[in-house]
């Protein structure tokens, strides 16, 4: 079983640039794959390895300036999740398009415990922050889905609502699949002179993990950007999987679709996809299986020589 974790931390970086190589280094050695992102505003990423890599990624992590009491949702997949190691430095650790927004500003954290009873209050104004096509995998009994493709797109969308979602007598709780699109987007309704709002702690990762299903306001399964395309209550894996060709989450009942080919097309994409196109999916489609008969990986693959990695 590989350990999979799930971190952020807004924490101010002078540097990130200088945090790049010996992170990646560390990531390397210990096995861990997946993708970390550094900015002047902190660290995020998923990554995923053996118990003991993953202890010395933490460690390296959190030897980092600010990241001491680093918080961790940590799940379990029987295979490696993720291909390749990345560690990108990025203008943002989660993009947003608003420079002026000061993350550590954020709005109320709430406990996944104390989740319900808020957004049972009839004055709550429950927004999905994901995008479109993570909401529809799941999402909160009651929640508003912004329809948004992406982040970037928030800002612009809740200015345009602005007036009736904070009308009244209101308060605004937000979530998101981790925390952080969730607690940075509390620092713009902030910024915005919104002073009502939370934000789940953990996100709907930590909300499944803590929550029995029995006592769950959540409705679906919960997206995650690796291979277990999604995860349900306990962090067990879901029944959706992934589109190889437009990479968008594919249902059971998309499966069983006329317009559903495996590593070609699915029901969102069939119509927009060219003979040459699917030409090209089939095959390596086609070269995935051999690779799998084989007992080898074919995305990811390590060579000696580095211009045949795949």
């Amino acid at each position: 079983m590989f350990r999979v974790c799930a971190l952020y931390r807004f924490t101010p970086f002078t540097d990130p640039a200088a945090l790049k190589p010996p992170l990646l280094a560390a990531c390397e050695a210990a096995g861990v794959r997946g993708t970390l992102l550094l900015a002047h505003e902190g660290i995020n990423g998923t990554i995923a390895g053996t118990d003991a890599g993953m202890e010395a990624v933490l460690a390296h992590i959190r030897a980092l300036p600010g990241c001491a009491d680093l918080d961790v949702k940590e799940s379990r997949a029987g295979t490696m999740p993720f291909h390749r190691t990345k560690v990108r430095v990025k203008a943002e650790i989660v993009t947003m398009g608003e420079p002026a927004i000061e993350p550590l500003d954020a709005g109320h954290y709430v406990e996944p415990a104390d989740w319900n009873a808020l957004i049972a209050d009839p004055k709550t104004v429950l927004i999905d922050t994901r995008n479109d096509y993570e909401v529809a995998v799941g999402t909160f009994a009651g929640a508003i889905d912004p329809a948004t493709r992406t982040f970037r797109d928030f800002p612009a969308w809740f200015r345009d609502h602005r007036d009736a979602l904070v009308a009244g007598d209101k308060q605004v709780a937000m979530f998101c699949t981790g925390g952080i699109r969730c607690e940075k987007a509390t620092a713009f309704l902030k910024a915005e002179g919104i002073e009502d709002v939370f934000h789940l702690k953990g996100g709907i990762l930590k909300y499944l993990e803590d929550v029995p299903a029995e006592d769950s306001a959540w409705q679906g399964e919960c997206f995650v950007f690796d291979e277990r395309v999604a995860v349900g209550h306990g962090l067990a894996p879901g029944t959706h999987g992934l589109c190889r060709a437009c990479r968008m989450p594919v249902s059971p009942e998309d499966r069983a679709s006329p317009l559903y080919e495996e590593g070609i097309a699915c029901p969102r994409c069939a119509d927009v996809r060219g003979e040459e196109d699917r030409a090209r999916y089939a095959e390596r489609h086609r070269q995935a299986l051999l690779a799998a008969e084989r007992g080898e990986a074919h995305v990811g693959r390590r060579y000696e020589d580095a211009s045949r990695e795949e």
